[in-house]
């Protein structure tokens, strides 16, 4: 299963990085040591949340990606209930769930594919409104959006869907200038 397509642009319509296992496009070159694209697959079972949850996260520690925090928590709870989802509603006419993680141009995003053609209308439908079931999509629309991110889904090309999730990085903090840089300390007045 190979998850296609782009993450949304970000609010200043700025889009992540080509994954450098896409076909050849003209993109920046990476700034940062943990920008990439990572994608693999789990089985439709339950088992597959934790095990998902599990690689995402270590993934994210091991790239030195700065997604800590409320935000790694934010992330981990929308892959969860995306691959729940998946697991949920799939399972008929999927025997694999596809997950993508995407870091670069200060987002992080995240792309769960399955082979069931349903798009959730879930994330298209306002928080306040009336629902039965899909409460967990709506969970995941309020947390990606309270993080100032966006959400989204859309038919592949076998005729399953992929739910994407795009979310900002944390702002990085600004390295110290070296200390022949600085000026001297200005002594105390006598």
């Amino acid at each position: 299963m190979d998850i296609r397509g782009g993450f949304p642009p970000d609010r200043d319509g700025r889009t992540p990085v080509a994954a450098p296992d896409r076909p050849s496009v003209p993109s920046r070159p990476r700034l940062r040591p943990y920008e990439g694209t990572w994608r693999f697959t789990v089985p439709v079972h339950e088992s597959s949340v934790p095990r998902a949850r599990h690689a995402v996260r270590d993934l994210l520690r091991r790239t030195g990606a700065p997604v800590t925090g409320g935000l790694m928590d934010g992330l981990l709870l929308v892959l969860s209930e995306l691959v729940t989802n998946a697991v949920r509603h799939a399972a008929l006419l999927s025997t694999e769930i596809g997950v993508e993680i995407s870091l670069g141009a200060g987002r992080v995003g995240l792309g769960i594919e399955d082979g069931h053609p349903y798009r959730p209308a879930a994330l298209a439908a306002a928080p306040g409104r009336e629902h039965t079931g899909g409460r967990g999509l709506l969970l995941v629309k309020a947390v990606v959006v309270e993080a100032g991110g966006s959400c989204e889904s859309e038919r592949t090309a076998s005729g399953g869907k992929v739910v994407r999730a795009a979310l900002p990085l944390a702002a990085l903090p600004q390295p110290s200038p070296p200390p022949s840089a600085q000026p001297p300390p200005v002594p105390p007045a006598r």
